[in-house]
């Protein structure tokens, strides 16, 4: 942490898509946008095609200039924000502005990826896949009763993006009690990981993560590939609060200050031969 200052007009980033433009600037690991949506705007026709998410699962923490906009979520529920309302939206909505004026803002929150265009459709590339569960949900499920259960998971989900964010990781997706995450470094999928398994103690639960790096397949919303079936493998030999990462993790974090134990070696269901896993410290 430091002192310093960044300026909208000498912006990092700049996003434009239909109807709509964010400039990024960054504070170390803090990244703050300020959009400006022109009337006719709505996320659902404008940046849905950018996304490629059914609503936008983004988490946005902020406060408006001027303008007003209109948020939907999934069960009809709605709100609408005007100038000098400070705002938190959670994931999984539509918006749209209202009237004839721009809806002008300032966001906090997920600004690292949001409104950035991804990979050529069915792209091959190298990532650093980061897999997490939540431990023991389905017990957890029925001690807390459904309705407790499920805020508790859009905290966590809302927490886990948070810090997956900040590792300049992309939330893939969600699968339930856990989530699916890509990197473009190694260090920084296992940083992710540790990040996420620290924000979600302070709602009391606990999780497991496998980290592998390879090749993936790219979709607007999803990746695939034996990269991410050998994370989802790794996740699942994790006991209760552990990350563990593979071999060829371990061979381009070397040299980092990370630390790590031997976890041995593993038969992972439905990959050939045993691997050997290391335990982050």
């Amino acid at each position: 942490m430091r002192l310093q200052r960044r300026r909208f007009n000498e912006p990092s980033d700049v996003r434009t898509f239909p109807h709509g433009r964010v400039e990024v600037v960054e504070l170390d690991d803090t990244v703050v946008g300020h959009m400006v949506y022109e009337p006719g705007w709505r996320w659902s026709v404008d940046v849905q095609p950018i996304a490629g998410t059914d609503l936008c699962q983004y988490h946005h923490l902020g406060v408006t200039t001027s303008g007003r906009l209109r948020v939907q979520m999934p069960d009809g529920t709605e709100l609408e924000i005007g100038p000098g309302d400070v705002f938190e939206i959670p994931p999984g909505h539509d918006a749209w502005v209202v009237g004839d004026e721009p809806w002008v803002s300032v966001d906090f929150e997920a600004m690292r990826t949001y409104g950035k265009r991804l990979d050529a459709p069915n792209e091959r590339r190298l990532a650093s896949i980061v897999l997490t569960d939540i431990v023991d949900s389905t017990q957890r499920a029925a001690d807390v009763g459904a309705e407790r259960w499920r805020n508790l998971v859009g905290e966590h989900n809302r927490k886990a993006q948070s810090a997956i964010d900040r590792f300049r990781g992309r939330l893939v997706k969600t699968t339930g009690d856990g989530v699916l995450a890509q990197f473009d470094g190694a260090e920084r999928a296992v940083r992710g990981a540790s990040a996420v398994r620290d924000a979600i103690q302070a709602l009391d639960l606990e999780i497991r993560a496998g980290v592998h790096s390879g090749e993936v397949q790219v979709t607007p919303d999803d990746i695939r590939g034996i990269a991410v079936h050998t994370a989802a493998r790794i996740m699942a030999v994790a006991a209760p609060g552990e990350i563990l990462v593979s071999a060829t993790v371990m061979d381009l974090v070397d040299g980092s200050s990370l630390a790590f134990e031997d976890a041995g070696t593993h038969e992972l269901k439905g990959l050939h031969g045993r691997r050997q896993l290391y335990r982050l410290a």
